[in-house]
This record gives C-alpha cells, structure tokens and sequence, in this order.
C-alpha cells in the first residue's frame, strides 16, 4: 500500500492533525486515491460507454433505412412495466428506441460507480485506520473527503465525456447524445454528494452503503411511480423530486432539456456542502448518528452464519430489485411478439443470446442471460468483501479464534452461490407465474423459466471463482473482478453482433450457456463450466490458504 510521508517535525503554523479545518494534503491524497484506482475508474468508464454505443451500432446495422419515427411500437414501449424500469421513451425515433434501455439503467450503473468511488476513499478508509494514520503527517481535516469527491466527479465526468464522444462515434444525434450525458451527468453527480453525506453519517462502510444505496432504491421508485401515473394524476410530479427523474425529464433524443442539468448542479453542491459541516460535527472514526448497541449474547455460531448475518441486508436489495425484474418481463412479455416483428429483430436476440424457439422463448432466454450479468455482480460483491474484510483488520480477530482462513472463505463463497442462484430462480418464477397468468399455463411457464435461470448459473459461478481468484493470489487486485465481468458482458452479449473472432467470443463463459426457453438443454457445457468455476475458486482458495493475511 502505498502510503504517505511527512517530517517527523512538521512546520509551524502546519496542519499536523485530522483535527484541523484545512485542505492540506488534498492533492497528494487525490493522487493516491487516483492511483489505487486506476483501474477501477477508466474501465467502467469505457464498459459503460460501450454499453450505450454497442447497443446504438448494432441497433443501426439492423435497421441501416429505419430513420422514421415506429408509431407501431407505441403501444409497447409505453407499456407501465416498462416504463417503471426503464423510465418513458424520449421519442419514437430511432436513436431513442436504440438508447431506451441505456438511459435510465446507464445513470444507475453511473450512480453505482460513484458510490463505490467516493465510500472507498472516505468510510472504507476510515474504518480501516489508513486515514488515522495519514493523519500523523501533514494532512487537513477535510482533506480526504475533498480528494474522495474530486475523485468521484472526475470519474462521472470521463463517463460521461467517452459516452458522448462514442455515441457520436456511432452515428447517434449529436444533440441527443450530448442531452444523454446530461442526464448520466445529473444522476451521477448526484450520487457523488449522497455517499459522500452518508460516508459522515454513519460510522461503518456497511451504514453508508446501507444509506446510499437505499436513497438510490427510493429514488427509482419514486420516479417509477411518477412516471407510471395517468397525466392527470398529481403522482405525476413525483418524476420531478428525485435525481433519477431529472435525469429521464431530459428527454434525450427527444425534448433535448439541457437546463436540467442546472437542478443537478445545485443538489450537487448542497450535498457537498452538507457533507462537509457533517464532518465538522463528528469525531474521527465516528458517525453523526450513534451506532446502535448489539444484542447481549451472539446468536451466530459459524463462520457462514456470520456471512450472512453481514450480507443480509444487500441480499434483501438484490432479491427485491429481482422480482421487480421477473414482474416487469413477465408483463411485457406478451406484447414482444407485436414490436419484434421483424426477422432482422429476432436474429439480433438469437446473437445476444436468444434461443431458437418462438419470438417470446427469445426474450426471456435474452433477458435473462443479461440477469445473469446482474447476479454475477452480486456474487462479486459478496467474495470481494473478504478483502475489505481483510484490510480492515476483522479477518485477524476471527482467525484468532478456532477458525481456518479456509473455513472462513468458504463461508462467503456459500452465501455468494446461493445468493446468485436464489435471485436468479425468485426473478425467473415471478416471471413465470406473471406471464403464465396471461398465458394460461402457470405451472408450464414457471417450470420453464426456472429452468432457463438456473441454467445461466455455472457462468455466474466461473465470474465468481475468478473474483475468489483474484482475491487469493492478488489480493491488491481484487477489484480486478469488476473489469472481468465487463469483458465478459461485452463479448457474450454483444461480441456475435460486432463480427468479433470466435476465439474471442468464447472466452465469455457467458456464450456458452444453453438458449432456455426454446431452445435444447446441453448439458456438456454447463458440465464444463461448473468444472472450471470449482477448479478456478479451488486455486484461489489454495493461494489464499499459503500467503499471508494484512494484520
């Protein structure tokens, strides 16, 4: 870890202490946090910006005359399911149909970087004792918060900044894409002031991301029940009070609001500003708020149980978050046979993972190869807490006790595979029993469509064994496992679509999975990746058992 220095005897008039009111020390702590994440911040950056052009490039190669707005796919897009999770078509034009998706879940993924970005380099830092010990030298009380923020925007603003320049890159309207980087930049910025005021409530990295993450759950709910409102209901203006709903009412493509951006801005300074009379009022390694007592005697009697106990409430998110997902394609689900229309349309779901069955087989087999990405997400997220884990001490006090370092991974490793199979089969059943409630067939669609989601989980399973991977033979590469699953995202669902190299392709664990529902179960490659994920996570787990723990 690189760490800084300063003179055993610092300058008079100096800032020696966290105590202090000053900004001394903000650019080498701004360095030093660019530095650990180097990484981390360009390649979601360029990921995210892909995400958006990709999606725009291949929409245009399929439909290289279809420049005329489709009043024929009205009625789906407008569907409230559909609106509720990806926010209301800006237009009925081309660039808007190709970006739909990308607009609303794009600021998300922004918001989400951001959080990481910004607690990493406060709260993390701080309950891990690194910023007590920068402290000792030269460095002004708000020092790192302000290098934290700086590198949050700058990591907003180069997404926002490649999304734009590749949008155009790919032929999109240059007045849309530059309107679509409003909203990223709006939702973005906004994260970037939430978790920093968080990162000052509470005194532990779960607390922020507890406080973060659930203003951003509220949020889309919110704007989903404002933008799901009849015109002439007064929910309607719920859309207007939460960032997420600035960033749809920019209308990319569409109305082109620019001045949008004005709201944003100044919740962005608030935010800040607040973050930082937050942090006046508290003590070093405290919260504003008071930690709440535990109970008397511990009910947890193992290493997993413990697991859980901390992972329990990200759990609770991602399981919710599920069955909006499995609600929201099992209600558009019977409209997808009148908007795909086309054989160019179908061939495009084929090469992103569709199956070879009917036109709805195709979107449920699609929609759920991309709910896998999400789940893999999750299991990341749970191995990769072992690290910080690690780093924050709390490793060493458990293994002070009768508990193998093995006994203690394979804890987390538990709650990661059942976690990602549970979100996986509950989005995959609540889809069913919707769509099968229209259809007809209930107990058919759901046995069908467990099916289809368990078979997308031995590709989960091989992004979590390279995360356990990386973790225990590179630990200071763990956030590596991020970059991994992008690569993957990028060339199991799209790689078909750009013309890249077989070879290439197929190093997404993801291009391998059966096209359920539709089409014929193969056993041999989900076989084949359960082998490789359990050797790939034994190795991980061999390294972690040999090298030595952070103290």
């Amino acid at each position: 870890m690189t760490t800084l220095t300063a003179p055993a005897h610092p300058p008079a008039g100096s800032t020696s202490r966290l105590a202090g009111s000053g900004l001394t020390g903000t650019t080498s702590l701004l360095r030093l946090a660019a530095r650990r994440d180097r990484v981390l911040v360009p390649v979601s950056a360029a990921g995210l910006a892909a995400f958006v052009a990709l999606s725009a490039q291949a929409t245009f190669e399929l439909f290289p005359d279809l420049r005329t707005p489709q009043a024929s796919m009205a009625p789906t897009l407008s569907n409230p399911a559909l609106v509720a999770m990806y926010g209301p078509i800006s237009s009925l034009g081309i660039d808007s149909i190709a970006t739909f998706k990308s607009v609303l879940l794009g600021g998300v993924f922004l918001a989400l970087l951001a959080y990481v970005v910004v607690r990493r380099h406060t709260r993390t830092e701080e309950e891990a004792g690194r910023l007590e010990l920068l402290g000792a030298g030269v460095v002004g009380r708000r020092a790192a918060l302000t290098a934290a923020v700086l590198l949050g925007t700058v990591a907003v603003v180069l997404t926002v900044v490649l999304t734009v320049g590749w949008s155009i890159a790919v032929g999109l309207d240059p007045a849309g894409s530059v309107a679509l980087g409003v909203t990223w930049l709006v939702i973005g910025l906004a994260w970037v002031g939430v978790t920093a005021v968080a990162a000052q409530l509470t005194s532990s990295t779960r607390g922020t991301a507890g406080w973060s993450l659930g203003a951003l759950a509220v949020a889309f709910l919110v704007r989903a029940v404002g933008d799901t409102a009849s015109t002439d209901s007064p929910a309607r203006f719920l859309s207007w009070i939460t960032p997420l709903g600035w960033g749809v009412k920019v209308s990319p493509f569409g109305e082109n609001r620019y001045w949008v951006v004005v709201l944003g801005l100044v919740l962005y300074a608030v935010l800040v500003v607040a973050a930082y009379a937050l942090l006046d009022r508290r003590d070093l390694g405290a919260g504003v708020l008071p930690s709440r007592a535990g109970a008397e005697r511990s009910t947890i009697a193992s290493p997993g149980a413990l697991t859980l106990r901390l992972a329990r409430g990200t759990l609770v998110g991602w399981l919710v978050a599920y069955v909006v997902l499995g609600v929201v394609l099992g209600s558009i689900a019977g409209s997808v046979e009148t908007f795909v229309d086309s054989p160019q349309v179908a061939d495009m779901l084929r090469a992103m993972g569709g199956a070879a069955g009917s036109v709805t087989d195709l979107f449920f087999s699609t929609e759920l190869h991309f709910a896998a990405i999400g789940a893999s997400a999750l299991a990341i997220a749970l191995v990769t807490r072992m690290h910080t884990e690690e780093v924050s001490g709390r490793l060493e006090a458990v293994l002070a006790t009768p508990v193998r370092r093995t006994t203690w991974a394979l804890g987390h490793l538990g709650v990661a595979v059942l976690g990602s199979a549970v979100v996986m089969v509950v989005s995959a059943v609540v889809a069913g029993l919707v769509h099968g409630s229209d259809a007809g067939d209930v107990s058919g669609t759901v046995t069908r469509l467990t099916g289809a989601g368990l078979s997308t989980l031995p590709a989960v399973w091989v992004a979590l064994a390279v995360a356990m991977l990386l973790y225990g033979a590179l630990p200071r590469f763990t956030g590596l496992a991020w970059a991994v699953l992008i690569v993957f995202l990028l060339l199991g669902e799209f790689g078909q679509l750009l013309d890249l190299p077989g070879w290439l392709v197929d190093l997404s664990p993801f291009t391998h999975l059966p096209a359920l529902p539709g089409g014929a179960l193969e056993w041999a490659p989900l076989a084949t990746l359960t082998c490789l994920a359990t050797a790939v996570g034994g190795v991980g787990l061999a390294a972690l058992r040999r090298r030595d723990v952070a103290a």
